[in-house]
Order: structure tokens, then C-alpha cells, then sequence
């Protein structure tokens, strides 16, 4: 049995909704809420820019294109999606994070991306 963390946000209240349409989340469950087994850390509540999705796209990660074998529509500008926060941070290092929800971003993101950061990119 898989066993959640706390629905904690990085603001350390309550974690809102990211989003069900598309629904994101390493559980599908519309929030960015992870677990031990969740390598990948997929907390930060993200609001795709196209220069964003160009970049993930150019380093091995087309979030994009549609997979209807995986239910995945393919994301568009203005999509909010849980984020790696590995890759939120390279995209910082490169220049083209895009903007973050912080009330819909784990608290677990603090444990790769400082705070300050995600805050320069809140919405």
C-alpha cells in the first residue's frame, strides 16, 4: 500500500487543487500530493508557457504532443501541471521556468527548490 504525504503545500497550509482538466499529478488525483515511491517529485504546480513546453520538449520531455495510449491530451499554454521540481529548477538554471501555483505546490518541492525561488514565479 502506498502511503501519501500530507497534502501540505509549500505556503505549509492546505494543498489546493492543481488541476483535473488535464488531471495531473503522480496519482491523477488533480493535486500535486507525492509519496516515497514518487521519484521523480512531482510537486510543483506548474502554468505552462509555450517557451516552456518548447524547452521540455527540447530536453527529452514532450509534455506537448497528445498520448492517447497514456490518456494524456498533450498541454497547452495556461495548463497548470505537476512538475518534476528537478525540472522546474533546470528550467530556472536555463532561463524559462514557467510560472507555479504555490498553493497547489507540495511542500516536498522545498526539498529540491528553495522557496524564494518558487516565489519569484508565483501567480
Amino acid at each position: 500500500m502506498i502511503n501519501k504525504d500530507p497534502a501540505i503545500n509549500a505556503l505549509g497550509t492546505e494543498l489546493s487543487p492543481c488541476s483535473s482538466d488535464p488531471l495531473t499529478g503522480f496519482f491523477r488525483d488533480g493535486h500535486c500530493n507525492t509519496c516515497d515511491q514518487d521519484q521523480g517529485s512531482h510537486t510543483v504546480c506548474a502554468v505552462m508557457t509555450a517557451e516552456f513546453l518548447a524547452y521540455s520538449k527540447y530536453v527529452g520531455n514532450d509534455l506537448s504532443t497528445p498520448r492517447p495510449e497514456f490518456n494524456f491530451p498533450g498541454l497547452t499554454p495556461g495548463d497548470q501541471w505537476c512538475l518534476c521540481a528537478a525540472r522546474f529548477l533546470q528550467a530556472h538554471d536555463e532561463g524559462c521556468a514557467p510560472n507555479v501555483n504555490l498553493a497547489a505546490t507540495h511542500q516536498r518541492a522545498l526539498d529540491i527548490v528553495p522557496l524564494r525561488i518558487l516565489q519569484d514565479y508565483a501567480v
